[in-house]
């Protein structure tokens, strides 16, 4: 799921929950079981460890999984390789010298993404023809909060948006909690992140990405990674056994 998150509301904080279908024993900074692994900010590369305004998830042409993690009010971008969620890699932080916080607003043709500026609801596109080092692209002259149609790979439409006031996005944040699912105790939350900025989730794995003001958390379904696992293997014989 992909959940942009422009406005920040303090003091009024909507209360959701993730559940999680195993058994997931509490502690202070980590829950795990054999299901559900909760992988706090710490436990992440450096740059993990950092609050962030908003990311996106994609997938590079070499197969790897990607997320970008925009910090520092839109001046970085923080690359990470995710393909494999018991491994999160930390690829490094891109500056890109914009001029304040952005929400991935769309996908392009040809490997780029819209963004939109929150301040003045300006937008430009984000280059990732190299998904490690994406770079931002400014476009005079583009239509702010138009509807967006790609062209294939080969470019894209914006349609004009309706003359009058435009109202940024203004949602609160969230508070997080983790809930075992089997336990005749699931009032209770075992886990929870606090201040959540934006969710995403990456479905081949199973994996739950939360851009909290702590950092970003990783939630991790074993079960899930080894199902891609065995399925990768399975198609790999099927198409080069004997």
């Amino acid at each position: 799921m992909r959940e942009n998150t422009s406005g920040r509301s303090a003091g009024r904080l909507r209360r959701a929950a993730i559940i999680a279908s195993g058994i997931v024993a509490a502690s202070a900074v980590h829950a795990n079981s054999s299901n559900v692994i909760v992988v706090p900010p710490t436990e992440l590369p450096a740059l993990a460890r950092e609050s962030g305004d908003a990311m996106f998830l994609r997938e590079a042409n070499d197969g790897r999984s990607v997320l970008y993690v925009e910090q520092n009010q839109g001046a970085e971008l923080a690359v990470f390789d995710v393909t494999d969620p018991g491994h999160v890699k930390s690829k490094g932080s891109v500056p890109l010298h914009a001029s304040g916080p952005f929400d991935f607003v769309s996908p392009l043709g040809g490997q780029k993404e819209l963004i939109r500026f929150r301040q003045d609801q300006a937008e430009a596109v984000l280059d990732l023809h190299k998904a490690m080092l994406p770079s931002l692209q400014q476009l005079p002259g583009l239509y702010s909060l138009g509807a967006i149609s790609p062209l294939g790979n080969d470019g894209f439409t914006v349609g004009q948006a309706e003359p009058g006031p435009q109202v940024a996005d203004s949602r609160p944040l969230r508070d997080y909690q983790v809930f075992d699912s089997t336990s005749s105790r699931d009032s209770t939350p075992v886990f929870e992140v606090k201040q959540v900025h934006e969710e995403l989730s990456k479905q081949d794995t199973g994996t739950t990405f939360l851009l909290a003001e702590g950092g970003l958390y990783v939630i991790r379904r074993p079960k899930a990674e080894s199902d891609k696992k065995l399925r990768e293997e399975q198609w790999f014989w099927q198409h080069n056994g004997d």
